[in-house]
């Protein structure tokens, strides 16, 4: 009979220094040492050059992202792992690298920091208020990081979705990008984006880059206490209900139903785990940073998310995969 293995320090250490991967990635990033060795500066010399960043300390940098693999280094010269040439090389079409101006930002990073208090509390230990302030200038920096990675799960929603005709509201739309990908497509949509007016700046930015900016008007304040308008054929609800409780999210659905053309849908994108809480691993994860960071948010499982829809005049909401995104669709039909 084998024995079983001992207990590893390995996987103990590696996330006690956690972190520290975080902010190493984020500091390449910041100097852009991925486009740089992309475009040819492929040693510590080039890239002191390039970036204006100290030989010792792009040394010391880049000799850590070899070891976490997003470099190679041979002879002396660095070079791209496939995720690095992708996703963090500015060059690329799915560059990623800004989302960790708000991933690995000022206000997630002291929400973990508290993360100790928040347990004890059941919600966060930031500053009462905090990111739910109006216009708190959060929500414009993460308009600003956060398009690359929405522009994956916009276009694989687009995709679910299909064709679509009449108005669309996109709530707590911040960078635009789901109304603005579903306007793209489909010359029938106008979009109404509600959020905040600093917000909404970000996103009428978009829409004029994206040749939709006739078709996209805005409603700017808080998504709880403005008129919806309507009737909308489709109503968004982009990574929204998980920064409150479940009353407060029934509450709003409510909200939403009489705004619904007869026949009209609303499509929420969340990260959703299964039943059991603990997969998918990154939907999963999320409920401890909403922990973190909201004072009564949650990562929804869809029996949670159908007992509210169905609680609001929704009764037949489905789960769906979004391929290539990390979040999942439900929709529902009014």
């Amino acid at each position: 009979m084998s024995q079983p293995s001992s207990p590893s320090i390995v996987a103990v250490f590696q996330t006690f220094t956690a972190y520290q991967r975080t902010f190493a990635l984020k500091a390449a990033v910041e100097l852009d040492v991925f486009t740089a060795i992309g475009e040819g500066a492929t040693t510590v010399a080039a890239l002191a050059a390039r970036t204006g960043a100290s030989e010792r300390g792009l040394r010391m940098l880049c000799d850590r992202l070899v070891v976490e693999g997003f470099l190679t280094k041979a002879d002396g010269r660095y070079g791209l792992a496939p995720e690095a040439a992708t996703f963090l090389d500015k060059r690329s079409p799915a560059y990623l690298g800004s989302m960790l101006e708000f991933i690995a930002g000022p206000h997630v990073v002291e929400g973990y920091a508290r993360l100790t208090e928040a347990v004890r509390r059941g919600g966060t230990a930031l500053e009462a208020g905090g990111a739910e302030a109006p216009e708190h200038p959060m929500w414009v920096a993460f308009a600003r990081a956060m398009t690359p990675g929405a522009m994956v799960m916009a276009d694989a929603l687009a995709n679910l979705l299909g064709p679509v005709s009449g108005e669309v509201l996109d709530v707590a739309a911040g960078h635009g990008m789901f109304g603005i990908t579903l306007a793209q497509r489909n010359p029938g949509v106008r979009v109404v984006a509600l959020d905040w007016a600093n917000v909404l700046a970000v996103a009428v930015e978009h829409a004029r880059a994206a040749g939709v900016a006739e078709r996209f008007r805005t409603l700017p304040g808080s998504a709880f206490e403005v008129e919806l308008g309507g009737p909308y054929a489709l109503v968004l609800l982009p990574n929204f209900l998980h920064h409150f409780d479940e009353a407060t999210n029934t509450r709003f659905l409510q909200k939403v139903r009489p705004a619904l053309a007869k026949g009209g849908r609303v499509a929420i994108v969340e990260f959703v785990p299964n039943d059991d809480r603990v997969t998918p691993p990154e939907a999963a994860a999320f409920a401890l940073t909403m922990l973190a960071g909201t004072p009564a948010g949650d990562a929804y499982t869809f029996a949670e998310l159908s007992r509210m829809l169905d609680a609001a005049g929704f009764p037949d909401a489905s789960l769906h995969e979004l391929p290539g995104a990390l979040g999942r669709a439900v929709l529902a039909t009014a």
